[in-house]
């Protein structure tokens, strides 16, 4: 399903004082300009997180941070969030690195797939932010999908029929994934690989195969917008309904979330951070940077109960 809705789409710039921002695409994205991640004023944060929820993805070139830095800028928006795939690095624990070497190639990446993080989780992380240290002359890029304009793009009857529904969000998909696709490494995924009994998990990912039921449309607590809550990777049934009932719903929301249409794509360089709101929006790696390096450190920000 291919749809250009007219009349939807403002990814416009607001004007602001302290902060430059260039959309990325008519959809969702912008770029934001004139500061200095490392050292910001309160009047450039209140409006970087205006962008923020504006734009749905921002990012910054040319910022160079360290762990330590990252992390502060990440408390700006509140505390850490529960990880679920890495340990972080030595001395910065909520610091999360995603890095595979020249020679790494493996079947799954990463962040293959679209998804919002972690939603198996009670309280899924609000907002990720990933910096790029080391990355691919070309490949490797991030795409997006601008799940609040899909929401609204959807016909009044569409809304009505999903609005009361609650989905099953699980890591179920990703484990048989990693267990069937990769050898067991040391690499995040490869960890997973290595718990091949799906009836004889550890108690962690366990629990996250399990997951946890959200509501279909969501509200976003700091914006009142209404958007689809729905992915590819993680979302698994819906409260009440049979597989068969659940699973064509699932696969037309996520077809239609996804679709050119309501999407931004950004090309990495060294020293860029990206930023994204989870409650608003899914995204996805891929897997085209085999021979080549890529290194970048991950960082989340607690949210709430989805409701």
């Amino acid at each position: 399903m291919i749809t250009h809705p007219t009349g939807i789409f403002d990814n416009s710039a607001k004007a602001y004082k302290h902060i430059s921002v260039t959309p990325l695409s008519a959809a969702m994205g912008a770029k934001v300009s004139g500061v200095d991640l490392s050292c910001l004023t309160a009047h450039q944060f209140r409006e970087i997180e205006h962008a923020l929820f504006r734009h749905k993805m921002i990012y910054f070139r040319d910022q160079h941070l360290t762990h330590g830095d990252q992390e502060a800028f990440s408390l700006r928006f509140g505390p850490f969030a529960e990880d679920a795939y890495t340990k972080g690095v030595n001395g910065h624990v909520n610091v999360q690195p995603i890095i595979r070497e020249a020679d790494g190639f493996e079947p799954l990446v990463f962040g293959f797939g679209w998804h919002t993080d972690s939603p198996f989780l009670l309280r899924p992380p609000a907002i990720s932010m990933l910096y790029a240290v080391d990355v691919p002359p070309f490949g490797g890029d991030t795409i997006w999908a601008n799940s609040a304009l899909a929401y609204h793009a959807l016909s009044e009857t569409m809304r009505s029929i999903i609005k009361p529904l609650s989905v099953h969000m699980s890591m179920e998909k990703v484990v048989t994934l990693a267990q069937t696709e990769m050898s067991p490494s040391n690499s995040l995924l490869g960890r997973i690989a290595a718990t091949r009994d799906m009836d004889n998990l550890p108690e962690a990912i366990a629990h996250k195969v399990a997951g946890a039921f959200h509501p279909l449309v969501r509200t976003h607590p700091g914006t009142g917008e209404k958007s689809i809550y729905c992915d590819q990777t993680y979302s698994s049934g819906i409260k009440g309904l049979s597989q068969d009932e659940a699973l064509p719903i699932i696969d037309f929301l996520i077809k239609h979330i996804t679709q050119p249409a309501f999407t931004c794509r950004l090309r990495w360089k060294g020293n860029t951070l990206a930023v994204w709101d989870n409650r608003l929006g899914i995204h996805q790696a891929f897997n085209d940077y085999n021979g080549f390096r890529r290194e970048m450190y991950r960082t989340t920000v607690a949210g709430e109960v989805p409701a």
